[in-house]
């Protein structure tokens, strides 16, 4: 007889909770998703639990009888981080300590500063370079402090920036390209020559859920994604172009001196000039401990992944 294992998702409606949710589902896993409202869009298959992430005895209830929590819920458009990204952590450590779930975190370059660049190894010190960084980072101490105490196992798989399906609230749906149609230009963050790191949520999914299959993760366990690395700078926004085919879309540089104009009035614009410092210098995961463990990465192919995200954005 079959055992199906159950996997809670907070965040399923976002890309990478969205990504996760559909990985699982297609392997035969139950999976339930937390949803503030019942009109939220969920992948087939979901289980709705209506909730919220920063109700801890919510939370722990409808993680009931879960092998896996997800934890991919994050606050749209930057808006209160510094108030409820850790609270929303806290809910998810008391779930998982009442079911004895593992916690699966997707983890960004953030929590990582200048000092472990360019070239970063899963174990690099984490002194981040900024507010949002700082907030990633106290996550992960949280995280192994609960793995160390035995209240919790952890499984965090960190990768470069997210593209792919649902994933308009990234660089490559908000400094890239304009969704919803056609785009007229395509808007390059970065400089020639300049190396950026990508991630595709499909494989990011895939990732996670073959490090899931592992028999023996430790309690505490990490691991980076190479993804598609963009050595020169210029391999995404020219697959971009050459996805979106005849007529040539234009490829021009990022007008940063408006967005720090917009900076001084809105959120999205302020957080977004605060990683700016990722596309002046080359920032790279290092996939050594992944490729061990699973013998390769997942990878799709670059214009295939781009044409997934550009029909997904509404842009073919």
């Amino acid at each position: 007889m079959m055992i199906h294992r159950t996997a809670l998702i907070l965040g399923a409606t976002g890309g990478i909770g969205g990504a996760i949710s559909r990985r699982l589902l297609s392997a035969g896993w139950r999976v339930r998703a937390l949803t503030r409202t019942d009109a939220a869009s969920l992948p087939a298959g979901c289980e709705r639990v209506i909730g919220d992430a920063l109700d801890p005895v919510g939370v722990t209830a409808a993680a009931g009888g879960a092998d896996v929590i997800v934890h991919a819920v994050n606050p749209p458009g930057y808006h209160d981080w510094a108030k409820v990204v850790l609270p929303m952590l806290g809910s998810t450590l008391a779930a998982a300590k009442a079911c004895g779930a593992r916690i699966v975190l997707p983890g960004t370059v953030y929590n990582f500063g200048p000092d472990a660049f360019p070239l970063i190894a899963e174990d690099a010190p984490q002194h981040p370079h900024t507010r949002k960084g700082a907030i990633r980072a106290e996550m992960e101490r949280r995280l192994r402090a609960a793995a160390d105490a035995g209240t919790a196992n952890v499984l965090i798989v960190r990768a470069g920036d997210f593209f792919g399906p649902g994933a308009a609230n990234t660089w490559f749906g908000q400094g890239l390209i304009a969704p919803g149609g056609r785009p007229r230009v395509i808007r390059n963050p970065g400089k020639r020559g300049v190396g950026h790191q990508w991630a595709f949520l499909p494989d990011v999914a895939e990732t996670m859920a073959r490090l899931l299959d592992r028999p023996d993760l430790p309690a505490f366990a990490h691991f980076h994604m190479d993804g598609h690395w963009d050595g020169d700078g210029r391999r995404m926004v020219e697959a971009i172009a050459r996805v979106l085919g005849d007529p040539a879309v234009p490829i021009r540089p990022l007008p940063w001196w408006q967005l720090r104009l917009a900076a001084l009035v809105a959120t999205t614009p302020r957080e977004l000039m605060d990683m700016r410092y990722l596309w002046q210098q080359p920032v790279r995961l290092a996939n050594d401990r992944l490729v061990a463990e699973l013998g390769e990465e997942p990878h799709t192919p670059l214009d295939e992944a781009v044409r997934v995200t550009l029909a997904g954005l509404g842009c073919l």
